[in-house]
């Protein structure tokens, strides 16, 4: 072999050598291209921008079932939030606002009610078809004279209001007491009355829901034309007269329910028809006023979870006391 021939058989042994390191370079950078790849598309918490880069290079999308959630993440089957329902109800009853709406109850609620009022709420037990609880009613019966008048007649006996509610025990004891008073214009002697019939009633009653109903609109046209309205009775002072009742329910921590809302048309008065003389409901308003009480119930616990406030010993009721009421009485007629 020549020298040239020599040569040229070395230089073709480096040539392929060369290749062949190349192709061995190559084959490592495109190995290790995937085995970097694989690596950050499993690493707990890598960052998306970069997986989702790789992702798009590699031609397929970001492996999500070997993610691990970042902190901070709650797991997928637990809420953020827990449950509704584990948390404890524990607020005050507002005496400030009247009662709200709520699942119907039936007559047999009223089985322990009394019903204290006027010839309305007589009315009222007569036509609604409650077919239970008691009738405490009077015509004309006044809150400026319910300690001292004896317009009850039981057994026959003569009671007042007062020595009448202390002769049996009860649940739930609703006045619906106003419309007599309303010529009389002596709001500060009404407001005053009714606080102090409230302590009297807690008294002989001190295991009942006392709620106060608010009064039911009246129609001024319909009583001027069936008695030249003589009484003065107006929606305006009716209004005053809620509102201070509304007001004595609060300081006093007893149930007011808004009746004048539920019947009030669009300028505050007792629609036509509800009435025969402006006063006194027909049959389906009685009707109407049963389903409002229905459902607008509040039980004691939920009033005074803790007792009785101010009682000494809730639960004991004591005689019928007569409260010093020094005001302007007198009634009108119905």
């Amino acid at each position: 072999m020549t020298n040239y021939q020599g040569k040229h058989v070395a230089r073709k042994r480096w040539v392929a050598v060369l290749l062949i390191s190349v192709a061995v370079v190559v084959i490592a950078a495109v190995a290790a291209v995937l085995v970097y790849q694989r690596y950050w598309n499993t690493v707990p918490g890598a960052p998306d921008v970069l997986q989702g880069e790789m992702s798009a290079g590699s031609g397929a999308g970001p492996d999500l079932s070997q993610q691990t959630p970042p902190e901070n993440t709650p797991p997928e089957n637990q809420p953020d939030d827990p449950p509704e329902d584990s948390v404890p109800e524990d607020v005050p009853y507002d005496f400030s606002q009247p009662v709200p709406q709520g699942e119907a109850v039936d007559n047999s609620y009223f089985d322990d009610a009394a019903f204290v009022g006027d010839s309305r709420t007589d009315g009222f037990m007569i036509y609604s078809g409650i077919g239970t609880g008691r009738n405490l009613t009077s015509n004309g019966l006044s809150i400026f004279k319910l300690a001292e008048k004896k317009a009850l007649k039981i057994g026959g006996k003569q009671y007042t209001l007062l020595e009448a509610l202390a002769l049996e025990e009860y649940g739930k004891v609703y006045l619906s007491l106003g419309i007599n008073e309303l010529g009389i214009h002596n709001d500060k002697g009404f407001y005053n009355s009714y606080c102090s019939a409230i302590d009297e009633i807690r008294k002989v009653q001190p295991n009942a829901v006392i709620y106060i109903q608010g009064l039911i609109p009246l129609n001024e046209k319909q009583i001027e034309e069936y008695n030249g309205n003589k009484y003065n009775l107006t929606n305006e002072h009716l209004r005053v007269y809620n509102d201070l009742m509304r007001k004595v329910a609060e300081e006093k921590q007893v149930v007011y329910l808004d009746l004048y809302t539920e019947f009030a048309d669009e300028n505050g008065a007792l629609p036509e028809g509800v009435s025969r003389d402006g006063v006194h409901l027909v049959k389906d308003a009685c009707v109407q006023w049963l389903d409002y009480l229905k459902t607008h119930t509040v039980e004691f616990d939920k009033l005074y979870p803790e007792g009785l406030p101010g009682a000494e010993e809730p639960g004991e009721a004591v005689e019928p006391g007569q409260p010093d009421i020094s005001t302007e009485d007198g009634s009108a007629q119905e």
